[in-house]
């Protein structure tokens, strides 16, 4: 009768081990995946700025300090890794933003076809970038948690999984003030 009892305490034990650590590879990587999916996004981000730069070009002649923040932003987030990621691609938002606001001085330009579809393509990326980003945190919240979180902690320690970092930017204090709004 012990021997019945120690061997379904084994087989308990065994299925939980093998229940965790198989959850703990699926968490860690979906978390992957959207750490993959966010990649991609930024990739079409990347493809449609040199577009957008030149349908700008030909009308914003005397704006060639925005052009050179865009271009230098765009190549500084290509080139970041991991810590620096996230404040490169910050940059590159705000580059992008300049652009659009000078844009809105150039009527001509506005009226442009092949600008509009370009900042709207732009703009859907960025929402999927958002999109992406926010899934990836999520995945990583919740892969961090079973790292953490007892009796998990126990095989990822002992299997050897790490805590993998959140995807974002830290906001200047500008960005934390309220809007102001006047009409």
């Amino acid at each position: 009768m012990i021997t019945i009892i120690i061997w379904v305490v084994v087989a308990v034990l065994a299925i939980w081990l093998i229940v965790s650590f198989n959850g703990l590879v699926r968490t860690r990587n979906q978390a992957q995946e959207a750490s993959s999916d966010i990649d991609v996004q930024l990739k079409r981000r990347y493809d449609l700025i040199p577009n957008l730069v030149e349908a700008v070009k030909g009308y914003m002649t005397h704006e060639a300090d925005v052009f050179e923040k865009v271009t230098a932003a765009r190549s500084q987030a290509m080139q970041a890794t991991d810590g620096a990621k996230a404040e490169a691609e910050d940059n590159l938002s705000g580059a992008l933003k300049s652009l659009f606001a000078v844009a809105e001085n150039y009527p001509d330009l506005k009226a442009n076809q092949n600008f509009l579809s370009l900042q709207s393509e732009l703009t859907d990326t960025e929402d999927k970038i958002q999109a992406a980003r926010r899934f990836y945190n999520g995945m990583v919240r919740d892969l961090n948690t079973k790292i953490q979180a007892f009796p998990s902690n126990i095989i990822a320690a002992t299997f050897g999984f790490k805590k993998m970092d959140f995807f974002g930017g830290d906001m200047t204090d500008a960005e934390k003030q309220p809007v102001q709004v006047k009409f």
